[in-house]
């Protein structure tokens, strides 16, 4: 087990973890959480060897073999296949030994290693090697194309597959899923449930927590805190600590109430679309979420636009492509106020195309795109950064921006953002990503825009700026399309899905639980050579054992879900019990007795319904990866 003793460890003279004392057993599955800069990747620099301790100590098993994904890949003339394989260290070993054995004809020795390989896997090596290929989304005829043709983004998918191919005891993934969509998202949650060793994962994406980590452990004020279960379960332990708090109590009565008043309103509009039904069961939930997040530093809104059009924006018979290459045509549809769309579609389908049209960056190769008269776009995108003045700080760009505007409420309006005491005065080219995506997103926002296309918004940005940017979204009065692979967000803040997909864009007949069945049967169906099905609806002929066994998974699902609200309950009174068993004028006066007896079987018998009810929760979530 991974064991931590009394350990302090800090950057460039700041203490960001002091005390921490817990232990990590094999087969864990372990969400490392907390703010941009708490820690998360120095504890990450810190397993591998390449930080220090400042005190206590740090001890892993000496015989554990340990994979992470490397921040660098240089232009190799090596196939992209070879690479990956160069991630099972022994497996190349053993090649270079066989090499040497044949040509000094050791017929002993060559039998011993291809014993060796056999043991290991080493003649599915390749095979693994492109499976690992096709889940991260890498084309049949990219396996044997050199590293040096890839771009940036995918040359990290390359080094997410080679530390996977690594048949390791440890695996530390350090936000693995910002470069990638939600076809290999999926497919990498998937990976991950059937990974035998143990993992530490950094994530900002609160769904791949959701779905892959068995612990939790936060990071917050210097202090490491270990919670079983998944990220839900963490929240929901946090919101009862900061329940504790007659202040945050306070504030969370008011934002349960004003988050119930938004709900009510929205149920109120709804349709009966399966989409439109699917969000209300996430608002449903936005309640525990909020509370969680009460101290959260973001407190920023979408100004009301000052005018609308009916409809904001118009496609018609347009058609779209690059040179020569067709990528989607026949697009007719109308953007109007009201409209709050998700994009979907496997990576290359054209998404991000679809969105330069929407943005005027680009123009139709056919066809009609026409502004509605108060159109006011708000566009982000990934590139907006790099538009960003490094030498200039936040403040330099929002009085650039708004130079009428006085200086005071400049500064608050960033302080919204946690752009507060220096960090507002600081260039933005010493920033992080995350910080590079606030400032641009506060930029954006700030010019009350009544359409917003936003593309991947949530790279780079933390669990609280994520959850702030979707509690906005959900009160702004503005238009809004969105491409983003954090399914939270799309399930709080869209009523329409949209597949972009065999070049067209059509409406989704589903929510996001059917677009990855849809997923599943497009990467079936390439296997096998057809053309997947755009209903998002499953085939009514797939076979009964298929429909039974997803049937199953839903019901254990719903189960889980049950069992983790009633645990919180438990939970919390087991607490306040405990506190109250722990007063000593409870003990002082005989004819508190009876009460303290009662006091006594209740406690038993949390203490038996929590233990029985865990026990329930690990063997469905053991039936579910299975």
């Amino acid at each position: 087990m991974i064991l931590l003793r009394d350990l302090e460890f800090s950057r460039n003279g700041v203490t960001l973890v002091d005390g921490a004392s817990l232990q990590l057993h094999p087969g864990w599955k372990v969400g490392l959480t907390g703010a941009n800069g708490c820690g998360k990747s120095s504890f990450m620099a810190l397993l591998r060897g390449e930080l220090h301790a400042d005190r206590g100590d740090l001890e892993l098993p000496a015989s554990w073999a340990m994979a992470h994904v490397s921040q660098d890949t240089p232009a190799l003339p090596q196939p992209a296949l070879e690479f990956i394989l160069d991630g099972d260290d022994e497996l190349r070993q053993i090649e270079r030994d066989l090499l040497l054995a044949e040509e000094q004809h050791d017929g002993e020795k060559i039998g011993a290693l291809h014993d060796r390989l056999n043991e290991i896997g080493g003649y599915a090596a390749k095979a693994r090697a492109a499976t690992l290929m096709d889940g991260l989304g890498f084309k049949q005829d990219e396996l044997n194309k050199p590293v040096a043709e890839f771009s940036g983004g995918w040359r990290v998918r390359l080094n997410l597959a080679r530390a996977l191919m690594c048949r390791s005891d440890l695996l530390l993934l350090d936000e693995p899923t910002n470069h990638l969509d939600l076809d290999a998202i999926l497919w990498l949650e998937s990976w991950l449930k059937s990974y035998p060793g143990a993992l530490i994962l950094i994530s900002h994406d609160r769904d791949f927590l959701d779905a892959t980590c068995t612990h939790i452990m936060h990071i917050e004020q210097r202090r490491m805190q270990l919670f079983s279960g998944n990220y839900s379960a963490c929240e929901r332990a946090r919101a009862e600590r900061l329940a504790n708090d007659l202040a945050m109590a306070e504030k969370m009565r008011r934002q349960a109430a004003h988050l119930q008043n938004y709900i009510d309103r929205f149920r109120a509009q709804a349709t009966k679309a399966r989409q439109a039904q699917s969000r209300i069961k996430m608002l449903a939930k936005m309640g525990e979420i909020a509370a969680a997040h009460i101290d959260t530093p973001f407190t920023f809104s979408f100004p009301t636009p000052a005018a609308f059009s009916d409809p904001l924006l118009k496609i018609e018979q347009a058609r779209l492509g690059y040179h020569d290459k067709t990528l989607l045509d026949q697009l007719t549809f109308s953007l109007r106020p009201s409209s709050r769309i998700g994009l979907l579609g496997r990576n290359g389908a054209g998404k991000s195309t679809l969105i330069k049209l929407l943005a005027g960056s680009i123009a139709p190769q056919a066809g009609l795109r026409e502004e509605g008269r108060n159109l006011k776009l708000g566009y982000f995108a990934q590139h907006q950064l790099e538009q960003l003045r490094p030498d200039e700080s936040p403040l330099q760009h929002m009085i650039r921006q708004e130079p009428q505007t006085r200086e005071q409420e400049v500064r608050d309006y960033l302080g919204r953002f946690d752009f507060r005491g220096e960090r507002v005065e600081t260039p933005c080219g010493r920033f992080s990503g995350g910080e590079k995506t606030r400032l641009a997103l506060a930029l954006m926002i700030r010019t009350a825009p009544n359409l917003l296309l936003l593309d991947e918004p949530t790279n780079h940005l933390d669990l609280e700026m994520r959850e702030a940017l979707t509690l906005a979204l959900q009160e702004s009065e503005a238009g809004v399309v969105v491409v983003s692979h954090d399914r939270h967000l799309l399930r709080a803040t869209v009523d329409e899905l949209w597949l972009v997909a065999d070049g067209r864009v059509v409406p989704f007949d589903g929510d996001l639980d059917d677009y990855a069945d849809w997923l599943a049967r497009a990467r079936a169906d390439e296997k096998a050579g057809a053309t997947p099905s755009k209903n998002a609806r499953k085939d009514p002929q797939q076979d009964e054992p298929q429909k039974s066994a997803l049937a199953r998974r839903r019901q254990l699902a719903k189960e889980a879900e049950k069992l983790e609200q009633q645990l919180a309950g438990w939970q919390g009174e087991l607490g306040l019990l405990e506190t109250r068993l722990s007063d000593p004028s409870l003990y002082a006066n005989n004819a508190q007795a009876k009460l303290l007896n009662e006091l006594g079987q209740r406690q038993a018998w949390l203490n038996q319904a929590i233990q029985t009810a865990e026990a329930r929760w690990m063997e469905i979530q053991e039936m579910l990866e299975g």
